[in-house]
């Protein structure tokens, strides 16, 4: 079994931006620790190559990833 390399786009980081666009979320399945903060689509590509490792791409929904306050109404 393979294991897998979960990360997300950066929302802090604007189109045509010269800095690295991800950032790894968490690892299963590996013996593997990472050393940068932010990294390339590339790099990571590379990585999983080399680790036969599949990508996980988690989706973020607007800008930033602070949680929106639910309101529950109870009766």
């Amino acid at each position: 079994m393979s294991g897998k390399i979960f990360y997300r786009e950066r929302t802090n980081i604007g189109e045509g931006d010269q800095a690295p666009r991800f950032v790894v979320v968490a690892v299963a399945d590996l013996k593997l620790k990472f050393r940068a903060k932010h990294m390339r689509k590339d790099e990571l590509e590379q990585i999983a190559a080399a680790m036969d490792a599949d990508l996980v791409e988690l989706k973020v929904e607007g800008k930033g990833h602070k949680l929106d306050e639910i309101v529950v109404d109870e009766e």
